[in-house]
This record gives structure tokens, C-alpha cells and sequence, in this order.
């Protein structure tokens, strides 16, 4: 144990296979973990000759936990790792490679149509494992900020890195749940999912080190338009944790902001058109669900200012109008509503504008100070309340703005450390360290975007260079269109594969199989009518004999048919929207 981060989880190890068992050999360590391939059966006993005449099957890094699928239990392990860096003496690691074990060593005992659902759940598996960016530290808790680390009891720092971490952010926590052995805590790696950036950089010849860590929430975890809005327990789709961390001379600093949806039952469900049409469901506790949220919120933050981006006209407006009520309703003394319309305000790139949002959050910002650690690991600050950020996404608008009142707490945080001299900006006094830290909340907005729309975040042009480019706005159209194509047609897979990863869904053997899905004759005739019907005008079009009436009049034919078949599937949108199978519509909470 470390005293001063608690449990050190075995970090390289060798993986044996033999028909029976897994054993899992921690190098240079005396214990050896035995799992029972036909029982499930997990136990750790002292390692003494129990894998004589055995040789190891490959290295692993890490346990990440186990899951029951149709083809039995499956162990799920780290196989690969890239290094991130340190923070406070914390090694960081981002997972690099996987591997999907089935106790059973055949799927023999199967039907066909049995093998073939198993598959399917594994490839869900994969996809969500195959997610950027998951992060793991064998010594850190990286699953809370450096306030709770510093302010946790005794008791619970001597707790292991699973039993001890915050349950909100470990995205395999079912999967080691499934572990019933408490002997087994020196194993079971928690993954956080997010955004992680270490960096050790100079201003005015002092070094330090300046770190980014967002946490995604597990909580109403999903895709960009089947998660939206809230639960009945208080949690929001999209809820992210981002702390700003700098370490000077062993004195360590921190400035903690959220995201989140819009705290209240809204929905956006995809229906094949480019921007579906929110709105508020009908018959739901807003108000009860929203306070449960802002109770949970204030609790572990302290006061919160909600500072909402989106629209206030139109679909986007409606909501902007509920959000602002719902929060007068709750009359709480703690919470501070704050909406800009970004939009509106920042037309015709007029983004200096932004600054009127930073100013009207200055004087909260300077009174919430941030958490401050002395060198002895004394606390000689705590930040007393959040910024809860979100636009429509929680994504693009959101990012901008939190990467603004990043920098400026990190002006304060560099003049009250003495780096910076007063009044001194962080862009004069390094150009150097004005791009790393640009490029960061870019890749940070990038990451976080990618997790949960599936393409890289809008306006990050302006996050990288300081204003809105030709470039941006051409990558912006470009990644428009490819959330359009993956919301729509590609969503349904992604969010049941976080489903079933995250344990919401348990694959019961004995139950009907969600992935039986029948569609009616329109999800094939409508989109080979379209094909076929533009391949012949292209033909047409293309290598005519002799251009004449003819040929005029087939074309208009197929471009009649090209508009009929168009016209077929917007009609019927909604059957040709790759759904969830695992909770399909009628029963998905939105």
C-alpha cells in the first residue's frame, strides 16, 4: 500500500490457460488469481506450485472484469497500454489493447441462430471498448478530483482503488461487480472514460506541470440523440467532470467544471431529418427529477451557476424557456441561472462577445477560488461551487466556453503561484504554451464530441487559433454530415453496446433474444428503388447513343422514381433509424 494513494494494483502480469482454469500470475508478487472456467469460481490463494509444467499464454496488464453472455461467462483483460504521464506522483495509463476471454472454451453447445446473437453481443463488447480514450492508473485514483482525494477519510483511502473510487465515472465497475471475491481488490483495475493531457511546460523560466482530466459519467451514458435530457434519478445524459490541474514545486492546484443536458425529461429522437425537433416529454416529473439532480450536484460541488448556451428561439428556445423555470420553481439559494444565447450573440464571428459571458461569471469565479494544496500536502483553499455548462450537445458551444474561464483561473492560479507577473497574459508571456494549451481543450472538445456524436466537436477552429476560420467552418460542414449519417443509421449499435458494457442489460438465456428484429418490406424496397433508379439515370445520363426524346423522357422517369423512393423513406423515417435492439423504442428511456 502507498500511503499516500492507497492500494497499488498488480500491474504486469502472466496469463496461463488450461482447460479448467485462467491463472493470472502478478510478476514478482507471491499471490496467484484462479478462476474456475467451468464454475466461475474466482479465488486467490499464495502462489506456490500450481503452474509447474505450465507455460503463460501472453502478458496482461490489467483485470477489467467479467460478463455473462449467451456462450457462457467471458474475462475481460488489459492486454496493451500506453503512457500518459504523472500527476501528483501518479502514473497515467490509456488503454491500448483488450482481449475478450470465454470461460467456456467452445461455443459448440449453441444453435446457429445462438452462435450468431453471441457474435453480435462481442461485437458490441468491442465497439465500446474500442471507444477513445479509456484511462486507468494501477496507483492514482483517477476517478476523483484532487479536492475529494485530498478531503477523503482515512478509512477510505486504505480501501482499494475499486471499493474507494467514484462509482460515477468507473465504466467497468458491472464488469468487475461480476467478481465475487473481496481477495481480489489488488486486481480489479477501474477504467475511467474521457480525455486525459499532461503536459510540463515553462513560463517566465519557472516549469510546472499542467494537466486536463474529463470524466464521463456513467450515468444515462449514451449516443448523442437516444441519451438526452434526465432520469428519475437526477442523472443527465453527457455529464462530464473536466479538472484543470497545475503542480509548481510540489504544490498542487485544481479548478473543477461541468457539462451536462439540460436537467429536465426532454427528448430528440432521430427521424432521418437533419435536425430533429426537441422537446419536453409529456406526463414526467420535471421538477422532482431536476431537484434530485441539483441536490446530488450541490452536495459533492458546492453552489452552482448553470450557465445554458443554447438558442432561445425556436425548438431550442422552448427549452431554454422550461430550464429557466424549472430553476425559479426550485427557488434554491445555492443555484444561479445564467443563459446566453451563443448563437445570436456570436454572429457574423463576433466571438470577442464571449467575453461579456466571462465577465457577467468573473466575480463568481474569484469567490468559488479553486482547491490549493501547499507542498506537506496541506489544503490551504477549497472551491466552493462549479460552472455547470451546456448547450443543446453539451459539446462545442459548451467546450469553448469552459476552456475560456479555464484560462482565466489559470491567470489567477499562475500570478498567485508567482510565475506570471501581475496583469501578465498566458499568449505574451508564452506563445509556446499559448498553443499547447489551445491545442489541449481542442482535443479535449475533439474527445469528448467523439464519445458521444461519433465525429470530432464544431468550432474547435477557434479553440486551436483564437477566431473562426474558412477551414473550420468547411470541417465543421464535414463533420455536420457524418453525425447526421452516424445518429441516424449507425447510433441504435453504438448505444447497446454501452448498454450491455455498462450492465443496464443482462443477457438472460432463457428470454426471447432483443436482437431478433423484423423489418417490413419498405427497409429494402425503398433504398434498392433509389440505388438502382440513380444508377440507371447516371447511365442514361451518362452514355446515351444519340441524345433524344427519349432519353429525355427515361431520365425523367428515373428521376421520378429517385424522388418517389426519396419521398418513401422520409415518410417512413422512423423505420429505417437504426434503433437500440437491446431497449428498442416503445421501452427506451429517453
Amino acid at each position: 500500500m502507498d500511503e499516500h494513494h492507497g492500494w497499488i494494483l498488480h500491474d504486469d502480469m502472466n496469463l496461463y490457460i488450461t482447460p479448467e482454469h485462467f491463472f493470472v500470475e502478478p510478476n514478482g508478487k507471491t499471490e496467484l488469481l484462479i478462476i474456475d472456467r467451468t464454475s466461475s469460481i474466482v479465488k486467490v490463494q499464495s502462489l506456490t506450485n500450481q503452474l509447474a509444467n505450465l507455460s503463460p499464454k501472453r502478458r496482461v496488464c490489467g483485470i477489467l472484469g467479467t460478463i455473462h453472455l449467451i456462450g457462457g461467462d467471458y474475462l475481460v483483460v488489459a492486454t496493451h497500454r500506453l503512457y500518459v504521464g504523472m500527476i501528483d506522483g501518479g502514473v497515467i495509463w490509456r488503454l491500448a489493447g483488450y482481449d475478450i476471454l470465454p470461460y467456456i472454451p467452445k461455443t459448440t453447445h449453441l444453435t446457429p441462430k445462438q452462435r450468431e446473437h453471441n457474435e453480435t453481443y462481442l461485437q458490441m463488447l468491442r465497439k465500446t471498448l474500442d471507444t477513445n480514450h479509456f484511462y486507468f492508473s494501477y496507483t492514482f485514483d483517477i476517478t476523483h478530483t484532487q479536492q475529494r482525494l485530498h478531503t477523503m477519510a482515512v478509512e477510505e483511502r486504505q480501501q482499494s482503488l475499486f471499493d474507494r473510487a467514484d462509482k460515477r465515472f468507473v465504466w467497468n465497475g458491472a464488469l468487475l461487480s461480476n467478481f465475487n471475491c473481496s481477495e481480489m481488490r489488488n486486481f480489479q483495475l477501474p477504467l475511467i472514460l474521457g480525455f486525459v493531457s499532461i503536459n510540463q511546460v515553462q513560463i517566465n523560466g519557472q516549469t510546472f506541470f499542467w494537466s486536463i482530466v474529463s470524466r464521463r459519467s456513467i450515468h444515462k451514458a449514451g449516443t448523442r440523440f437516444y441519451s438526452r435530457g434526465i432520469n428519475e434519478y437526477g442523472h443527465v445524459a453527457n455529464y462530464v467532470e473536466t479538472e484543470q490541474i497545475v503542480e509548481y514545486n510540489g504544490q498542487l492546484i485544481a479548478f473543477v467544471q461541468t457539462r451536462g443536458s439540460m436537467p429536465f425529461f426532454w427528448r430528440q429522437l432521430p427521424n432521418i431529418r437533419y435536425k430533429p425537433r426537441p422537446h419536453l416529454v409529456p406526463g414526467e416529473d420535471h421538477l422532482g427529477a431536476c431537484e434530485k439532480h441539483f441536490e446530488e450536484q450541490i452536495a459533492k460541488y458546492g453552489r452552482q451557476v448553470l450557465v445554458n448556451l443554447v438558442d432561445q428561439k425556436s425548438a431550442e428556445g422552448a427549452l431554454e424557456n422550461a430550464y429557466r423555470t424549472f430553476v425559479q420553481q426550485l427557488g434554491n439559494s445555492n443555484i444561479r441561472y445564467e443563459a446566453f444565447d451563443f448563437h445570436a450573440e456570436c454572429k457574423k464571428m463576433r466571438w470577442d462577445r464571449l467575453n461579456i459571458l466571462i465577465d457577467r461569471l468573473a466575480h463568481e469565479q474569484d469567490v468559488f477560488s479553486v482547491f490549493h494544496a501547499s507542498d506537506d500536502k496541506h489544503v490551504l483553499s477549497l472551491q466552493q461551487g462549479v460552472f455547470r455548462t451546456n448547450c443543446i450537445d453539451c459539446l462545442d458551444r459548451t467546450n469553448v466556453v469552459q476552456s475560456m474561464l479555464a484560462r482565466r483561473s489559470l491567470c489567477g492560479i499562475l500570478e498567485k503561484l508567482g510565475i506570471l507577473r501581475v496583469g501578465q497574459k498566458i499568449e505574451s508571456a508564452s506563445p509556446a504554451f499559448e498553443v499547447i494549451f489551445k491545442g489541449v481543450w481542442a482535443d479535449n472538445a475533439d474527445m469528448i464530441s467523439l464519445q458521444y456524436s461519433g465525429t470530432g466537436a464544431l468550432k474547435t477552429d477557434f479553440t486551436r487559433t483564437g477566431k473562426r476560420t474558412k477551414a473550420g467552418l468547411v470541417q465543421d460542414g464535414v463533420n455536420s454530415m457524418t453525425r447526421y449519417y452516424l445518429n441516424n443509421f449507425a447510433d441504435g449499435f453504438r448505444q447497446d453496446g454501452i448498454d450491455l458494457f455498462l450492465g443496464r442489460y443482462t443477457v438472460n438465456d432463457s428470454l426471447p433474444s432483443p436482437l431478433e428484429v423484423k423489418h417490413s418490406w419498405r427497409y429494402t424496397a425503398f433504398p434498392a428503388i433509389l440505388i438502382f433508379s440513380m444508377a440507371m439515370l447516371f447511365l442514361t445520363a451518362l452514355v446515351p447513343p444519340e441524345f433524344n426524346t427519349e432519353n429525355l423522357l427515361f431520365m425523367m422517369f428515373w428521376g421520378a422514381l429517385i424522388g418517389v423512393s426519396i419521398s418513401g423513406i422520409f415518410h417512413y423515417n422512423l423505420e429505417f433509424v437504426d434503433w437500440p435492439r437491446l431497449f428498442p423504442p416503445i421501452r427506451f428511456q429517453v
